[in-house]
């Protein structure tokens, strides 16, 4: 597994290097060169999608006020007591693009793969030219398909679980949110992503946000989880703590 790891750091490394940049003249494996290491401006407003709240039906309102109690700014981040990444869930899909941290791309034929440092998470963008698969499972990252038109990687999520928040400071969704994004590299330095949010049971309309990330060039990916340092200490003690090797282990 260790291995695995260097081989997605050392991989990481080379898509976000100016060199890979030039080997490829800007393709892909025939497509729009996508690849490298993406970071967020750190300006404050990477916690949302919009300036503005998404226009919720009732109940999604009513929730967001909760999430949102006590919280006086509009981009400082949810209340910590109803989020659910501080109870070790995953941050999910699209939440992972509000982190203030970094996430790779990397582009092979069929597939498009985003590794966000937040958790970390792995995403699969399908772009063979599959559809939704009936009964896929609900997960937090949900289920990608892609195309390309033109120089726009064109991507369709569903299956998203609803106790995810949407993002950072605590926008609500339900089992229906689909989410298109339309994914450009705008410059060398510069990818841009435009958000369509549809949802006919958390929002009264379809709603739309933006990104902007620029390339990290000397960033490489930890491997970890956003739970082992807070639930490694009671697994050892309800688990490991009895046993003989464990032990002899910590003692050492």
């Amino acid at each position: 597994m260790e291995h695995r790891w260097l081989a997605w750091v050392v991989l990481a490394v080379l898509t976000g290097s100016p060199a890979a940049w030039a080997q490829t003249s800007g393709q892909a494996g025939g497509q729009p060169d996508l690849m490298g290491t993406w970071t967020p401006p750190l300006d404050g407003r990477h916690r949302r999608f919009s300036p503005e709240d998404a226009p919720m039906q009732p109940w999604a309102l009513e929730r967001f006020r909760a999430n949102r109690e006590g919280i006086r700014g509009q981009y400082l981040q949810g209340q910590p007591y109803e989020d659910p990444f501080m109870y070790c869930m995953p941050s999910g899909t699209p939440r992972a693009y509000t982190a203030p941290l970094p996430f790779d791309i990397v582009q092979v034929p069929g597939r498009v793969y985003m590794i966000f440092q937040t958790n970390p998470l792995v995403r699969y963008i399908y772009t063979d030219g599959r559809g939704h698969p009936e009964g896929f499972p609900v997960t937090f990252m949900g289920h990608s398909i892609g195309r390309w038109d033109g120089d726009t990687l064109v991507v369709d999520t569903i299956s998203i679980d609803e106790t995810s928040w949407l993002d950072t400071v605590g926008t609500p969704h339900s089992d229906v949110l689909r989410i298109e994004e339309r994914i450009r590299r705008a410059a060398r330095d510069r990818l841009e992503i435009d958000f369509l949010f549809e949802d006919s049971k958390a929002y009264t309309r379809p709603w739309r946000g933006k990104k902007v990330y620029l390339l990290d060039t000397d960033w490489e990916m930890v491997p970890g989880l956003h739970c082992e340092d807070r639930l490694k200490q009671d697994f050892s003690r309800r688990v490991l703590r009895g046993k003989k090797d464990w032990i002899e282990f910590e003692s050492k």
